[in-house]
């Protein structure tokens, strides 16, 4: 199952709020009335600027909220550690996990042998479950025999200061290939919607044309739109 994400929120004219919440730092005028005066063109020139000189706390004022499915439990230990966000993730204390709901990674797919043994596994796991359920065991002890991989579904809120951290930590090609397609999504859906807040958003080698990782991948994408098209 490949990963679903739907932008399900979104501060109203972000690119424009967090503009006119910066300006007011410097301008003798309201927000109120400094937000009725700025254009696209303003909007995007200012941004631009915040951007490149690292002032990015005006960025927390636009915040994002994403429903995500098809994900494995796995990305999303890795994605909670992204501790300046909200998380609501599908509990397996009170949701009964039915059916063969496991993530298989695109290696173990591709090879005959390896999806085989995968397969004869987590078939097990999910009937030892059901079997322990059915004996009257709490869904919540039951779920101990479950894999890693078991699909999961959750919603997270980030602003768009922690969504720019997010995005350069996870779209670098040495992060995990399932919560990089997750980053993915994210940042199409919120270029949608923001345009001008994530006009450059992704790992060093993209943002700043260098890489920052101690071991580099050895292959810089091109730009945002080779890396969105990976």
């Amino acid at each position: 199952m490949s990963v679903f994400v739907k932008l399900i929120a979104a501060t109203p004219e972000a690119d424009r709020v967090v503009a006119a919440a910066a300006k007011i730092c410097y301008s003798p005028s309201g927000a109120a009335e400094i937000f009725d005066g700025l254009d696209t063109a303003k909007t995007a020139s200012f941004l631009k600027m915040l951007r490149e000189a690292g002032h990015l706390s005006p960025f927390e004022h636009a915040s994002f909220t994403f429903a995500a499915e098809g994900l494995s439990r796995v990305a999303t230990h890795q994605l909670v550690r992204h501790r300046m966000a909200s998380y609501s993730q599908q509990s397996q204390r009170y949701v009964g996990m039915t059916g063969n709901d496991c993530i298989v990674p695109p290696t173990v797919k591709s090879d005959p042998r390896a999806l085989a043994l995968f397969r004869e596994q987590t078939e097990s796991a999910q009937r030892t479950y059901d079997e322990l359920v059915a004996l009257g065991i709490p869904k919540e002890d039951a779920r101990f025999i479950l894999p890693h991989g078991a699909e999961t579904r959750i919603v997270l809120t980030m602003n768009a200061r922690e969504l720019h951290h997010f995005f350069a930590l996870r779209l670098c090609r040495r992060a995990q290939w399932e919560i990089r397609e997750l980053a993915r999504e994210m940042l199409r859906a919120v270029r949608a919607a923001a345009p001008v807040l994530f006009a450059a958003a992704g790992p060093s080698c993209v943002t700043e044309g260098s890489c920052h990782e101690a071991h580099s991948c050895g292959q810089p994408y091109k730009d945002i739109e080779d890396m969105l098209s990976q």
